[in-house]
């Protein structure tokens, strides 16, 4: 009995520790990669013409918030000019964006205004040709 006690007060007090934690990591910016894999036919590698699209969703800038760009540093990785459609299953919501073209050295990015809840979009590159659409959900907070 007296193992179960302290075994218990040991998971309570880990468990509460780590929830705090978790909110106060929920304040800083969170991005969630995701790929596009443009030709031939999704190779994930992508060709001498057509690199693989390595983006990211960026969270918890601003509630409600989402910043989709590249996953490399700086901002890069993200093919220019791809759209987005998202949905916002919480709310209903929906919408659509077009990366900006990436020019004067200012990598691709979109801003979306979902509101908080649990999203989903699809990224499609805008060269055409055969493209596997990149697919991501995330919580916005």
């Amino acid at each position: 009995m007296r193992f179960a006690r302290t075994f218990a007060t040991c998971s309570t007090a880990f468990a509460v520790s780590g929830l705090a934690a978790i909110g106060t990591a929920a304040a800083d910016p969170v991005a969630i990669p995701f790929q596009i894999n443009p030709a031939p036919f999704g190779n994930p590698n992508g060709s001498f013409d057509a690199f693989p699209g390595r983006c990211a969703a960026v969270v918890g800038q601003q509630s409600g918030v989402v910043v989709i760009t590249g996953s490399m540093p700086g901002g890069w990785g993200c093919s220019i000019s791809s759209s987005v459609s998202w949905i916002n299953l919480s709310n209903g919501a929906t919408g659509g964006a077009v990366l900006s073209d990436g020019l004067n050295g200012i990598p691709a990015a979109a801003t979306l205004q979902t509101g908080v809840g649990q999203v989903a979009l699809i990224l499609t590159t805008a060269s055409g040709g055969t493209t596997t659409p990149g697919l991501a959900t995330f919580y916005v907070p």
